[in-house]
């Protein structure tokens, strides 16, 4: 507990999920102080917290070195609810049986249930519930009773009314279980009777507070790339401080969207941001891309390349004279993807991640005042802060830019034909049971989501499904052909991603979704050919996301401007949930 924030009622234990500090978060919107323990933490220590939390995690019950928990928390007379992991390690310890799924469950399924019970009350029968998870719970502990199913789990909710003690294996904290934020409700205020003490309107005075004791009188150098974080975080140190102890630098990768350095400028001229610089250093990154195909080596390199001039840059002034430190928009999903909580395995690295950021935490020198926010917060947090919508109501945008929407490949491949679709040797990145894959990508000849979602649980080589929308010549023709990132590809990219945000915007569709990445992958008829991916998502925070269609209209024209850019081979459409894809493809 701090000066500023009560004792927690609510304890998250972490076991390494991917979701962990969204348990908290979501907790927290309900009026409930939360804090995130390490699974470990012994009944001791847990206070006077009303109820115990355990969070899903990427591991096995049964395996050695599993996530566990002091199992005098199940005894003791505290409320308990385990999600996912949790509950298959709730039922580990308590003598019920857990054991490898025929299947991994992974995205939307539906709930049946099959008892009343306080958890799951006021939830309608055959509700929306999303799923993550290898293993599965195959007969309850005794004095359990199974509360619900679904099509490919038998055993979805167990509890125990009398113990107060209840586990789920869906992910009730996530927006895509449709009454995920009601199980919360009767799980914080029926069953451990919490008290609403927390108001997120608290948080700027907070966050202003922590910066300063960070900067403990020293300066701070932005690295901003005009970006909702980016920007949140840079206005919210010059509130706390002021544009004379903060300086702000905008560093040009030749990784950036058409015509964005002109529009960053403005943002920054439009905040009254006095001490603000562009960087050239578009050569420098091409440079340094040269020959990098594989995704992690690509984040690596952006990553070392930013600090190798974030270096020059403070060595080129006295920003390294002890007075200055470094300041970023980091935000929660980034440090959790990147393996940040204690048991939580590595789903992709972050520029902002890598290992010259990392000693720069480890001397101190670092201050990111968003690391406990959501974007959706961070949205929140700038509209506290008075920031115009043109800010706010911008779409995400990676870090490493378009380097990680520009997929490369090794050699030429083939594809290979399935009985669900066929097999193309791109790969990406994906999150299946809160681990980390990469493989490649099942092409379809439909739009169905469902079909989609479906073909992923039964083909496991695959983690994300594209149907094709347009192609010059078949599917069945095309090949995956060796390329990396180029000067002429970067600059496909930009055209064709540009097209497709100025007629989501012309359309208005653009404010229907949460984000939507255009990807550039090698797929051909001919080499040098590429084919385009459209990623349309919705989403609250980029914890979860599910595939969104695009409308006809918007679809045809896009489809029309698309296929005029040079050597454009096909169009698709992204039709994978998240999980089991991120959704970035690297």
């Amino acid at each position: 507990m701090n000066d500023y924030a009560p004792e927690p009622q609510i304890i998250i234990l972490d076991t390494g999920g991917q979701y962990t500090h969204l348990i908290s978060r979501k907790v927290r919107e309900l009026g409930v102080y939360a804090e995130v323990r390490p699974s470990e933490t012994p009944l001791a220590e847990l206070g006077n917290a009303r109820g115990v939390i355990i969070s899903g995690g990427p591991s096995s019950v049964y395996e050695t070195g599993s996530p566990t928990m002091d199992p005098a928390v199940l005894a003791s007379s505290k409320a308990v609810l385990g999600i996912c992991y949790g509950q298959q390690l709730m039922s580990y310890l308590l003598d019920g049986q857990v054991r490898k799924g025929d299947k991994g469950e992974y995205g939307i399924a539906h709930l049946d249930l099959k008892a009343a019970s306080p958890l799951l009350k006021g939830v309608a029968d055959h509700k929306q519930v999303w799923m993550s998870h290898r293993d599965t719970v195959y007969a309850p502990p005794s004095g359990y009773e199974v509360l619900a199913s679904t099509d490919t789990c038998s055993i979805a909710a167990i509890g125990n009314t009398e113990a107060r003690k209840y586990a789920v294996q869906f992910h009730p904290e996530v927006v895509h279980t449709h009454e995920g934020r009601k199980v919360l409700h009767n799980f914080l205020f029926d069953i451990c009777g919490c008290t609403r003490d927390w108001e997120p309107a608290s948080r700027v005075p907070v966050v202003e507070k922590s910066i300063v004791e960070v900067a403990a009188g020293r300066n701070i150098f932005f690295f901003v790339s005009g970006g909702v974080d980016s920007t949140v975080a840079y206005t919210l140190c010059l509130k706390a401080l002021n544009d004379e102890r903060v300086h702000g630098a905008y560093v040009d990768t030749g990784l950036m969207r058409e015509d964005e350095t002109e529009f960053v400028r403005g943002i920054f001229a439009s905040l009254g941001a006095r001490n603000f610089e562009v960087v050239d250093a578009r050569d420098e990154f091409l440079k340094a891309l040269e020959g990098a195909t594989e995704p992690e080596r690509k984040r690596r390199i952006i990553g070392e390349k930013f600090v190798e001039i974030q270096q020059r840059i403070l060595e080129s002034g006295h920003y390294l004279d002890g007075q200055w430190i470094l300041g970023q928009g980091t935000i929660y999903p980034d440090t959790i993807e990147s393996g940040g909580t204690a048991k939580a395995d590595l789903i992709k690295t972050h520029h902002n991640r890598v290992a010259g950021i990392q000693k720069l935490i480890d001397e101190n020198r670092i201050v990111e005042p968003l690391t406990q926010f959501y974007k959706d917060e961070v949205r929140e947090i700038g509209r506290e802060l008075g920031l115009p919508a043109e800010f706010l109501e911008r779409h995400p945008f990676p870090g490493p830019g378009l380097a990680i929407r520009c997929l490369c490949a090794d050699i030429d491949e083939p594809l290979t034909p399935t009985n669900l679709g066929i097999i193309a040797p791109v790969h990406s990145v994906g999150v299946q049971g809160d681990s980390r894959s990469y493989r490649p990508v099942l092409v379809v000849d439909h739009l169905d989501q469902h079909r989609a979602a479906d073909a992923i649980n039964v083909d496991m080589r695959v983690n994300r499904v594209i149907g094709t929308i347009c192609v010059r010549e078949p599917v069945s023709k095309m090949r995956v052909h060796s390329a990396a990132i180029t000067l002429d590809r970067m600059n496909k990219l930009r055209r064709v991603d540009a097209i497709v945000r100025r007629i989501s915007h012309e359309s208005g569709y653009d404010k229907t979704v949460w984000q939507f990445p255009v990807v550039l992958i090698p797929l051909g008829a001919a080499p040098g050919e590429d084919s385009v991916v459209l990623r349309p998502i919705d989403s609250v925070d980029g914890m979860t996301a599910q595939s969104v269609a695009i409308p006809d209209g918007v679809r045809e024209q896009m489809l029309a401007e698309l296929l005029a850019v040079d050597g454009i081979a096909g169009v698709f459409l992204d039709l994978t949930h998240k999980p089991p894809g991120t959704i970035e493809w690297e």
